[in-house]
């Protein structure tokens, strides 16, 4: 109270490392950091009504948190099974698909599909270079892939225009220097 912390506000996460509500939790926690996500989050709504998807989640590939998700409250299997997803083709991309250049196996041409024995379907597509996009669909709606890349292209798009940090150029005066300014 008498350093002004009365109105701090405090949350806290019960996490284990035996599972994944350590990433959960660290992501709920940068989501907090990131200014943008409001604008991160209905990009991702209009994505799951438009594709008819349950759930979206943004994920950074290297840190395997999720920057943001869609507005619906986040089930801990979903996450999971999106978590595990990305860790298994970034596995896969570094034993068969990494350039010797390349430091990261994640590219534009990462994607994949797997399908769920209870009639689910985990998409995975890479949105920037560091950036996957993983959703949770009904298999059923997977016919309309088509509708579902050009969607999630556009959201790539938009998420360019969203992320890209923009530096402010300094003004240089053009106008010529007053007479007898900084002459001998």
């Amino acid at each position: 109270s008498e350093r002004g912390l009365d109105e701090a506000n405090v949350a806290f996460y019960l996490s284990s490392i035996y599972d994944h509500s350590v990433y959960e939790n660290v992501s709920k926690v940068v989501q907090k950091l990131v200014p943008q996500l409001a604008t991160l989050e209905n990009l991702l709504d209009i994505l799951i009504t438009n594709c008819r998807m349950e759930k979206a989640f943004l994920f950074d590939v290297l840190s395997k948190i999720y920057i943001a998700t869609d507005s619906q409250p986040v089930d801990e299997q979903w996450f999971e099974l999106s978590s595990d997803m990305l860790d298994v083709v970034v596995d896969i991309s570094c034993i068969y698909g990494q350039d010797e250049e390349e430091s990261i196996a994640f590219d534009s041409g990462s994607a994949s599909i797997i399908s769920l024995s209870n009639g689910m379907v985990l998409y995975m597509k890479e949105v920037s270079k560091y950036l996957a996009l993983v959703c949770l669909m009904r298999a059923d709606n997977l016919q309309r892939q088509g509708l579902i890349e050009y969607n999630v292209d556009i959201l790539r798009h938009s998420l360019k225009d969203v992320l890209t940090v923009s530096v402010p150029t300094p003004r240089v005066s053009t106008s010529a220097p007053s007479e007898g300014a900084g002459s001998i």
